[in-house]
């Protein structure tokens, strides 16, 4: 099998992207870069619809915009802003102690470290990055489901889990594309490459993906 060319592919989906519902969590980032939002919005949106996050993410910052106006907030008064999003009671206790965390530790400011994203509570690799990339325009790889998912598809990776594919990828992927690969293939996969019987006839790059792992599609 040939080798997946990633330079087509990335440049076909930056012509494709335009056509498809942008990642909530990009969108707001693109309006005004601020950390602090992409950090509270990314947590909001584990397991949460982009739509839901996106109303959820309103409510809240209409009450509260920075991390000492949040930590005066009750969790009760978070969980009743940001419901129905996955798991919002305890997401509204992370939010209360991650706020506590920054005004306490870092001077009320996300800190652009990645190792120091990874010890608050809650922030995983996935949303690490994804505050470097969006919200200090920092070099990261953002690696959710549909990144890990899609990679997997195409061959460029063989990898079990998200993590293990952001290791291949930062090894691998053309630094041009770290910034960029997570807003094309979140998506691309939400819109196209979807988990369950992709879109493949309606697919920019049908004639180059070899669909591995695929068993139905349409």
């Amino acid at each position: 099998m040939a080798e997946f060319d990633i330079h087509k592919a990335m440049e076909v989906l930056e012509e494709e992207y335009p056509k498809w519902k942008e990642p909530v969590v990009t969108r707001m980032a693109r309006r005004k870069r601020d950390p602090f939002k992409v950090l509270i919005s990314c947590i909001l949106s584990l397991r949460t619809q982009d739509k839901t996050t996106k109303e959820a993410s309103q409510r809240l910052y209409a009450l509260a915009e920075t991390p000492q106006e949040m930590v005066n907030l009750s969790e009760e008064e978070i969980a009743q802003a940001i419901y129905p999003v996955g798991f919002y009671r305890n997401k509204a206790r992370r939010i209360k102690e991650i706020c506590r965390i920054l005004l306490e530790e870092y001077g009320g400011e996300v800190p652009s470290d990645l190792d120091e994203l990874l010890k608050l509570p809650g922030v995983g690799r996935k949303t690490a990055n994804l505050v470097l990339t969006r919200g200090f325009n920092k070099p990261g790889i953002c690696v959710d489901t549909h990144v890990h998912r899609i990679c997997n598809r195409w061959g460029y990776v063989e990898t079990k889990s998200p993590e293990e594919t952001e290791t291949i990828l930062r090894q691998r992927l053309p630094s041009r594309y770290w910034l960029r690969i997570n807003d094309l293939l979140v998506a691309f996969g939400q819109n196209v490459c979807r988990p369950i019987s992709p879109l493949c006839s309606q697919c920019p790059l049908e004639d180059v993906c070899p669909k591995i792992g695929v068993d139905r599609f349409r």
